[in-house]
């Protein structure tokens, strides 16, 4: 895809290279216009580095003008995302003005046009801002976000710039512009399960673990944009919703391994990323349990092993496990590799430093005759690169004229 990004005059243009980064991960062409305010906040040179190509910023640059850049520009982009949009340029485009290069592009183009809003809480709610993002959805424009959280200016509300992973996401879906959906896993269907579960004591208290589901997510993400349809049963997590991803919340162990049964028919891939609870109370109680004494015992049984269970339901040609271990993660590795009779394993050290709740992670994959190291990177990254090597195995183990079976890969983030 052919991506025009405009940076307009907001902070969150500093995320604006990170955003860079997301969309060149997954396979786009990024060609940045910035307006004159933006390069208050960000500089065309550190753009230019992530970027690959020269940044344009003036409307009356002649020697680019001289054969009508703006106009090739506008013909040769599939998509123009302008983030972060303040309310000046939501203004200007609601309004139809061209007095730079960034709104001239808008007005001069057939692609089409998202924009991911960046502003204070009470500007976002002001009625006037309110009326050009309606008018510019009646046109047909798509508005990302904006998010709600802590913002620069030290106020908490709706306005935040959508995080740039999140956007990159969204934009490269291969239904979001109307693209035919294409990859190496078109046609293919992949279930991912992701994030902790929850093992009630009370109904006030429960017994959990320290996964985020950002790995998980990252790897729904991942398979939706190799052209996969994804199921994602998701734990509770603090999480948006990864576009194009059909989730289901789930938040026991029970549950989950329910969600996972009631959807595994015709599933091609099966991605365990979830830290499903090894153990659960044994009873929970119907009321909170009083402080009366100075010790309680809890009695614990064994959750239900989802990995197991689908495992057990027929022909399963290609397995892979994760040892997420905080010691001998290597052995512990190889262990489970040949014990549970896998194809491969992702070794993946965890503790209070690393794997578990981090934005970063590293890992070793393991099968018989081969092995990869992924050094540590962005779980989003990450996430491509590992569902790269699962399709590379995947599709090796199969072949492309194969009917399709059903694979397992157990991740836990």
């Amino acid at each position: 895809m052919n991506i025009v990004l405009g940076i307009t005059g907001g902070i969150a243009a500093y995320k604006t290279p990170e955003l860079v980064r997301r969309l060149r991960e997954r396979g786009a062409d990024v060609q940045i216009v910035m307006t004159a305010s933006a390069e208050e906040f960000v500089t065309p040179t550190s753009l230019q580095a992530v970027s690959g190509r020269p940044i344009r910023t003036n409307l009356w640059d002649k020697e680019a003008e001289a054969s009508m850049s703006h106009i090739e520009l506008a013909r040769w982009a599939d998509l123009v995302l302008i983030a972060p949009a303040t309310a000046e340029i939501m203004a200007r485009l609601a309004g139809g003005g061209a007095p730079d290069l960034l709104t001239t592009l808008c007005l001069a183009t057939e692609a089409p046009i998202a924009i991911a809003p960046a502003m204070n809480r009470v500007m976002w709610a002001n009625p006037a801002v309110q009326a050009n993002r309606d008018m510019l959805e009646q046109r047909g424009m798509r508005i990302l976000g904006p998010d709600v959280g802590s913002q620069a200016c030290g106020e908490e509300g709706a306005g935040r710039m959508l995080d740039p992973d999140d956007i990159a996401a969204a934009v490269c879906d291969p239904e979001f512009a109307g693209a035919v959906v294409d990859g190496p896993l078109a046609g293919k269907t992949v279930l991912v399960t992701a994030g902790p579960t929850r093992e009630p004591i009370d109904p006030v208290r429960y017994i959990t673990n320290r996964s985020s589901g950002k790995m998980g997510y990252a790897i729904a993400s991942a398979a939706h944009a190799k052209g996969a349809r994804v199921i994602l049963v998701s734990g509770p997590v603090m999480l948006q919703e990864p576009n194009g991803v059909e989730v289901q919340r789930v938040e026991t162990a029970e549950e989950m391994h329910a969600a996972t049964h009631a959807s595994i028919v015709d599933v091609d891939i099966f991605i365990a990323a979830a830290a499903v609870a090894d153990y659960r109370p044994a009873d929970r109680a119907t009321q909170k349990i009083k402080k009366t004494k100075d010790t309680m015992s809890l009695e614990l049984v064994r959750s239900p092993d989802i990995l197991a269970s689908v495992a057990a339901l027929g022909d399963v040609p290609f397995t892979v496990g994760f040892a997420a271990e905080t010691e001998r993660v290597r052995d512990y590795a190889l262990g489970k590799l040949e014990n549970k009779k896998l194809d491969m394993i992702v070794a993946n050290r965890v503790g209070s430093d690393c794997g578990f709740d981090y934005d970063d992670n590293s890992v070793e994959v393991l099968w018989a005759g081969g092995e990869r190291a992924f050094p540590q990177m962005a779980k989003t990254e990450l996430a491509h690169e590992l569902m790269d090597l699962i399709v590379e195995r995947f599709t090796s183990t199969r072949g492309p004229d194969t009917q399709p079976a059903l694979s397992i890969v157990s991740i836990k983030d």
